[in-house]
């Protein structure tokens, strides 16, 4: 495994939005370990929608003073906090920059499961809310601060869809060539163009064109991060002490494809595969997430450079082959279920991932140690399950029936 640098290349000090998330706790645990000084803002709104649904971490999640507390005893470094609500607290968070005068920002704080954003029509509207709101608000902050703040945004491969034309999907720009009415052929640039599949992919194509925007007219330095869907659970730092530990997320909303397979082939549960399992998905371990957070960082855009678009992933595969490995792998049976998602069968996907690997990324791929490391995870807190949990019931339209276990769980990380 891939655990990054020694230290990164210059001290920042960086805003870590969302930190108590399954992303955002050990990338603040990363940064803080290379040597930036992080301080967490979140409003612990994840641990709320663990009671709404009543389907907590499969791994004991302490609270976030006692986390934070466990980092600095086992490190021997500290990481502020502050409870903000982006979407609400405006003025709160404004007083936060000004006062603590950041280097860079961080953004997780946003809703990430694509099932959760489509449970109901209060369910859209929050992630809606919540997301574009806070993206904005953190836009606004900045230029109203008057501070120089890089802002570095977690944001979708799925903002592209999964068609792909036949070509790799580049690093957010696309080379056109337009013809005028005069028969004058005009290259241009464009942002790849997107296609959402949930209310949560949205709102990541709604954050594009609102990066694009202030990067234009105000000058914000914008990274934004197209993420695969996330495997594995522990990193360097999270493995470093048992109150440190990372999400382990199985339910039918929360839950990424590969986690869950590998979760309930470890408690005896049929390995539950949406459809045919013909779609192609792009992968990235968790400690690449927060390596690449690292990179981004190190590598930010100058002050008249255009938003910078990187592809965070390190592979691509075939739902129902991973169902096949985990179920060799773990003699676990597999059951085809209803896919609730307006999508083709089966696709292919061809993605770029050509400038993190200039940076200086060394992929983590899937190997059956890691697997084996995340089904030990499993095993040792299967205890903690829910089995009430398990299935998926989130419906992409009216259409489908309540109560079969239908919703697709293989997108719900961006």
């Amino acid at each position: 495994m891939n655990s990054g640098s020694n230290h990164s290349q210059s001290k920042k000090k960086v805003l870590v939005l969302g930190g108590d998330g399954f992303c955002g706790w050990p990338t603040s645990l990363h940064l803080s370990n290379v040597g930036h000084e992080v301080i967490v803002v979140d409003n612990l709104s994840r641990r709320n929608i663990d009671n709404e649904l009543e389907a907590e971490s499969l791994t004991p999640i302490q609270p976030m003073g006692t986390r934070l507390k466990a980092w600095e005893e086992v490190s021997g470094k500290k990481i502020g906090f502050y409870n903000v609500d982006l979407a609400e607290e405006y003025e709160e968070f404004l007083n936060v920059l000004e006062t603590e005068k950041p280097d860079t920002i961080v953004h997780f704080a946003e809703q990430r499961s694509a099932p959760y954003s489509m449970k109901s029509p209060k369910h859209k509207r929050y992630t809606v809310n919540n997301n574009l709101n806070a993206t904005h608000n953190v836009l606004c902050a900045i230029v109203e601060s008057g501070l120089d703040i890089h802002l570095v945004h977690l944001g979708t491969m799925g903002v592209y869809g999964y068609g792909t034309a036949g070509m790799k999907i580049p690093e957010g720009y696309l080379d056109v060539e337009v013809k005028t009415e005069s028969g004058e052929r005009v290259e241009q640039q464009i942002l790849y163009p997107t296609n959402p599949g949930s209310v949560y992919h949205m709102t990541k194509t709604q954050d594009q064109l609102l990066f694009q925007y202030y990067n234009k007219n105000d000058g914000v330095r914008v990274t934004d991060l197209h993420q695969g869907i996330v495997w594995g659970t522990n990193t360097a730092e999270t493995n470093m002490d048992e109150r440190l530990i990372n999400r382990f997320d199985y339910d039918g909303d929360y839950g990424t494809v590969l986690n869950r397979f590998l979760m309930q082939a470890a408690v005896g549960y049929p390995i539950t595969v949406h459809g045919t399992g013909g779609q192609t998905r792009a992968f990235i371990h968790i400690q690449d997430t927060v390596r690449c957070i690292e990179l981004a960082i190190d590598n930010a855009p100058g002050l008249e450079e255009r938003v910078m678009i990187f592809n965070q992933m390190t592979e691509t595969h075939r739902v129902n082959d991973l169902a096949k490995l985990v179920s060799e792998m773990a003699s676990g049976e597999i059951a085809y279920v209803s896919n609730p998602r307006k999508e083709a069968p089966e696709n292919d996907l061809h993605v770029k991932n050509d400038l993190f690997l200039s940076k200086g990324l060394n992929p983590t791929t899937l190997d059956t140690g890691l697997l084996q490391e995340v089904t030990e995870i499993a095993q040792k807190y299967a205890y903690r399950a829910d089995y009430s949990k398990i299935p998926a019931t989130s419906t992409w339209t009216k259409e489908q029936q309540p109560g079969i276990p239908e919703a697709k769980e293989e997108d719900t990380v961006q």
